[in-house]
């Protein structure tokens, strides 16, 4: 008999686990004292008010906007719930009790910039100098294709550098806590410490995997730039085309999830699987409780809406 099962995604946060349905999120943080707190609220889907928000490629491009403001509002609570109560203490006495959301839009539209400029603007700049010095052709797949190997090599660098910091360590535990329990949920399973800590840390749909598509697909939206246009609009063209880029390597996503069996989809979603070794870190038992309150919480309040729902 098939069951059916919606499709439900997450992300890790400070000390805990954001998880969405398709018509809710909740985010679960475990406080200093040990215990856990949860937030959760209805999110409907914006398709129910703007129809053309599910038009292919569009729709990613959309999802990639929310699911920034999603996690925006998801690390601004998780901040606030994991202090301590002397570093709470700090922020009151600046006259400020928690940390606030437009506080948190600012740190993640400085990191927007910091990413924009990191990966895709330091590879431009780059490959450009290796053509000015003759090392590479300027021919424009050859250029695209160098400036896009350079743009996955700062990437990787990136996550090693990051992967070796000890708070970004247990946040990378969480993100296995997160994929576990989404397993342990599509394999029809009592969401159980130990049903989850059995499952795989490595989940085929997850945003590590995203960047990487991101980053391929890049090369190739990148070599429709002309030629002979100058730097400063071939740089301008790298933030204009994002959505672009995000609503296509969001379809790719999409169907390489309803065709994962296909031996070619497995060898595309290989590499970000290995990345995931690096995103991924194998959670406590504690870590594992967090993700599993997250996710029923907002399976809870979804309460068997099954829009975009996978049959398992």
């Amino acid at each position: 008999m098939l069951i059916e099962k919606i499709n439900v995604g997450g992300q890790a946060v400070i000390e805990g686990v954001m998880m969405r349905a398709p018509r809710a999120v909740a985010v679960a943080v475990r406080r200093p004292d040990g215990e856990i707190i949860v937030r959760s609220e209805l999110k409907p889907p914006l398709h129910e008010r703007f129809p053309i928000v599910k038009l292919p490629v569009l729709r990613g491009a959309i999802a990639l906007f929310q699911s920034l403001a999603i996690g925006i509002s998801a690390l601004s609570f998780s901040a606030n719930e994991a202090m301590t109560d002397e570093e709470r203490a700090k922020e009151e006495g600046k006259s400020r009790s928690e940390v606030s959301s437009l506080a948190m839009a600012g740190t993640m539209a400085f990191a927007i910039l910091f990413g924009i400029g990191l990966f895709f603007m330091l590879p431009l700049y780059a490959t450009r100098l290796l053509t000015q010095f003759s090392l590479i052709s300027d021919h424009n797949v050859v250029f695209n294709i160098v400036d896009g190997v350079i743009r996955i090599a700062v990437f990787l660098l990136y996550i090693i550098g990051i992967s070796r910091m000890n708070d970004i360590k247990r946040v990378f535990q969480y993100h296995g806590a997160e994929h576990k329990s989404i397993f342990a949920y599509e394999a029809g399973q009592s969401l159980t410490i130990e049903n989850v800590k059995r499952q795989s840390r490595l989940h085929p749909r997850c945003g590590t995997s995203f960047l990487l598509i991101v980053m391929l697909v890049s090369i190739a939206v990148f070599s429709l730039v002309p030629k002979l246009w100058p730097f400063y609009m071939k740089a301008l063209s790298r933030v204009i085309l994002l959505p672009l880029i995000a609503g296509l390597s969001y379809e790719f996503l999409k169907w390489s999830a309803r065709n994962e069996s296909n031996p070619l989809v497995r060898i595309f979603v290989t590499p970000g699987l290995a990345l995931q070794r690096l995103t991924t870190g194998e959670p406590d038992d504690r870590q594992i409780e967090v993700a599993i309150r997250s996710l029923n919480e907002a399976l809870d309040v979804n309460n068997g809406y099954s829009d975009d729902r996978l049959v398992v």
